[in-house]
């Protein structure tokens, strides 16, 4: 697909995600809105133009493999998965409910699709190393994302990871950051701050790259050059907003870890579908 033609299609499906992300975490009653909303242009454009995957035929052997190290942004990741014929989108409404594969974290014997199942903070990137590192033995093609939070950083195993993907030489690992300076107790930099960061990355041997995280062309260019970095791993820190997209939600902690009421959802999604012009009471896809 052609640049200009791939930003107006994830542009035109960006309100749509977000939308679905309001939805099913309201339909659940509980959730992280916050995240997820941040995560969902990275997401989204992994999905439209980096991973060669085959929706109906998720285990299918070369496939690039994508480990969602903050499991709580998931949400994120359904409403792609989801749009591209993973599995019904009715089963959206079903996230978090007893026995249903849309489990609140990731889990990847319930879901086809879903690589590796995470929650537990700060080990991503350990198992997306890994897996980069099986690919190399096998002299395989594929390559391995790994999708991390902020907050998550702050834990000791990442930092372990870091050294050795740089060791193993690991030009096969991209990780993107889904920097939006909050966590569950408020922003980082005072929870334990993490800069400077970019220069902490490259002191570990990383390539770095930082860009705007709902910003399409930078996202689809950050991808594009981590494919052609030789020898090293790449670290792509994507600038984001925690709750983009909903005013009330914005950049505030209270919305990571909380479902908003009916009331709160339909304002949320009439912000949204104001701001992408779209019929309040239009079907959503």
């Amino acid at each position: 697909m052609e640049l200009e033609e791939l930003v107006r299609t994830l542009e035109a499906k960006a309100p749509r995600y977000r939308v679905d992300i309001v939805e099913m975490i309201a339909a659940a009653g509980s959730g992280h809105p916050g995240g997820s909303l941040s995560l969902i242009d990275l997401i989204s454009t992994l999905y439209h133009h980096a991973l060669r995957q085959r929706p109906d035929e998720p285990l299918w052997l070369d496939r690039d493999r994508l480990v969602l190290s903050k499991g709580h942004g998931v949400p994120a990741q359904y409403a792609v998965m989801a749009d591209l014929g993973y599995f019904p989108r009715e089963m959206l409404w079903t996230l978090r409910q007893l026995g249903s594969p849309l489990q609140g974290h990731p889990c990847r014997t319930w879901l086809p699709g879903i690589e590796a199942s995470t929650g537990s903070l700060g080990q991503g990137l350990s198992v997306a190393q890994g897996i980069a590192l099986a690919g190399k033995l096998d002299k395989s093609a594929w390559r391995v994302y790994c999708v991390m939070g902020d907050g998550e950083t702050q834990e000791g195993q990442v930092w372990e990871a870091a050294l050795s993907a740089a060791k193993f030489k690991l030009d096969n690992l991209t990780v993107i950051l889904d920097f939006n300076k909050l966590q569950i107790d408020g922003f980082t930099r005072d929870v334990m701050n993490l800069e400077p960061l970019a220069d902490k990355w490259r002191a570990f041997g990383w390539h770095v790259i930082t860009i705007d995280g709902h910003n399409y062309r930078q996202i689809i260019a950050a991808l594009d050059q981590a494919r052609q970095v030789q020898g090293r791993p790449t670290y792509i820190i994507a600038h984001t907003i925690k709750g983009k997209g909903v005013s009330f939600m914005e950049e505030r902690a209270s919305w990571h870890g909380v479902a908003p009421t009916r009331d709160e959802a339909d304002r949320a999604i009439g912000e949204l579908r104001a701001r992408a012009g779209l019929p309040l009471t239009e079907a959503v896809r």
